[in-house]
């Protein structure tokens, strides 16, 4: 049985889906005004391993994000560059890709821009004045949280105490100072669009209001992003759409909130100079290497970055992959016979329930990848057994073992990296070259030139082993 933590009651629910067998997520995107940064990566990487387990557990799963593409920062930032906001998120948005791409996330079933649902946010404007939820003023429009009596639900704050901690200089026209634009009047040089108040853009939180239920229905499973996001834009949109649907629609059933990524236990901030974008980050680390350094901490629990935890994740990666090859090897031998892995295969099955409690407890990926090494010890002693002679191979139930290995590493987003695979054909031939003109040494009796090539292998991030089999390589 899945259970979540819902962030809106602030307690473990079992998941019930909307539609049986069917899963629908909302998370919310980037404003691409710049390099994505490791911030962004948690929320789409968790996201991102959320739906592979969803999937696992047999669920079609409809996952929608959405892109703010019109911006006050995107308009700054296009001003500065001496381009159009149009120029400069389609930039962002195409390094977005390749970000997360690096990073093994899967592309989203829609990836809806604000830009292109202009005539759907003035719907739900319309929709949120005609009922008394939203008032115009000067070209502008602003959502009355006074009207909503649910307001500060998911935030657990109280509009008294919201009040009483508003900015001085707060607009004075506005009903009440927490009141929010669901439409800006233009102001000269910005883009606009045509509206009932005149020239104008969308406010920031009805975007997402509007996009969700558009594409997921009035009523949807999960909703996530980054505890950043619970207010105001999560509260915002609640009001939004429950206002324009009816105050007891549940829009999102699940919310769901990452927790803060720390760099040095500090906050991330440019001007402290501790600011990182993911394309920095691999140009030091492979994208797997990031991937599972973010989901080795459960995704709500505060996630500090350095360079040495990235050492560390970077460590316990390869001694996976050092399985995975293994099991890669083993399954290529043409000797066979039976029941040498039947008590392997017993651990595997083990392993893959105890990993399958793990995920089901709120997606507790830290747990479960404990179970996955645990099944990468034992795939390795069953190795050395066979590889020394000590025990026959067990094709049939290692075929097994490996398939639960590979199931597991699959929810959890590695050994999968696309640029790996593109070149793993042209890397085997080579090395296969290398290590026959080492052992074409060996055999002359040519030590130096045998251990020449060892080392320089080694230099490389290569380490040749030598067995009762013959030599076989592995990525250091």
């Amino acid at each position: 049985m899945l259970r979540v933590y819902n962030t809106l009651t602030r307690e473990k629910e079992e998941f019930k889906p909307l539609e049986p067998g069917k899963a629908s997520i909302y998370c919310c995107g980037v404003t691409p005004y710049n390099d994505p940064h490791i911030g962004n990566a948690r929320p789409f990487v968790t996201w991102d391993v959320v739906r592979r387990y969803l999937e696992k557990k047999g669920y079609a799963v409809h996952y929608v994000q959405n892109f703010t593409d019109i911006d006050d920062k995107i308009i700054r930032r296009a001003k500065e560059a001496g381009e159009t906001w149009k120029e400069l998120a389609d930039h962002y948005i195409a390094e977005y890709f390749k970000a997360i791409d690096a990073l093994n996330v899967r592309r989203a079933d829609a990836y809806p821009r604000v830009s292109e649902h202009i005539a759907d946010v003035l719907a739900v404007i319309e929709k949120l004045i005609e009922k008394g939820y939203a008032y115009a003023l000067d070209g502008d429009v602003y959502y009355s949280v006074e009207r909503f009596a649910g307001y500060g639900k998911l935030s657990g704050r109280s509009l008294d105490d919201m009040q009483a901690g508003a900015r001085v200089g707060v607009d004075e026209r506005k009903h009440h100072p927490m009141d929010f634009a669901l439409w800006k009047a233009a102001k000269p040089g910005e883009p606009s669009w045509d509206s009932p108040w005149g020239k104008g853009r969308p406010g920031w939180h009805i975007e997402c209001s509007t996009m969700s239920m558009k594409y997921l229905g009035e009523t949807f499973d999960f909703h996530g992003g980054g505890s950043d996001l619970i207010f105001p834009h999560h509260e915002n949109e609640i009001a939004q759409a429950q206002a324009c649907t009816g105050d007891d629609h549940s829009f999102a059933r699940y919310w769901l909130h990452n927790g803060f990524i720390t760099i040095h236990d500090e906050k991330m901030s440019k001007s402290k100079n501790n600011f990182f974008t993911v394309k920095d980050i691999l140009e030091k680390y492979a994208g797997e290497v990031v991937r599972f350094f973010i989901v080795q901490t459960h995704y709500r629990s505060p996630l500090d970055f350095t360079d040495e935890r990235l050492v560390e994740a970077k460590t316990s990666l390869a001694r996976l992959k050092n399985s995975w090859d293994n099991a890669a090897e083993l399954s290529s031998r043409k000797d066979e016979s039976s029941g040498s892995a039947k008590s392997l295969l017993a651990a595997a099955m083990e392993a893959k329930a105890a990993f399958y409690e793990a995920m089901d407890d709120d997606f507790n990926t830290a747990l479960a990848i404990s179970h996955l090494f645990s099944l990468s010890k034992e795939i390795n002693i069953y190795y050395n057994e066979v590889t020394t002679g000590a025990a026959a191979f067990d094709a049939a139930n290692f075929a097994k073992v490996r398939a639960v290995y590979a199931e597991m590493a699959e929810v959890i987003g590695i050994f999968e990296a696309k640029e790996e695979k593109a070149a793993d054909g042209l890397v085997d031939s080579l090395m296969e070259l290398l290590l026959n003109l080492r052992q074409k040494a060996r055999e002359e009796k040519n030590w130096a030139l045998a251990d020449h090539l060892r080392d320089e292998l080694k230099a490389r991030g290569v380490v040749i082993e030598d067995t009762p089999q013959g030599a076989r390589w592995k990525r250091a």
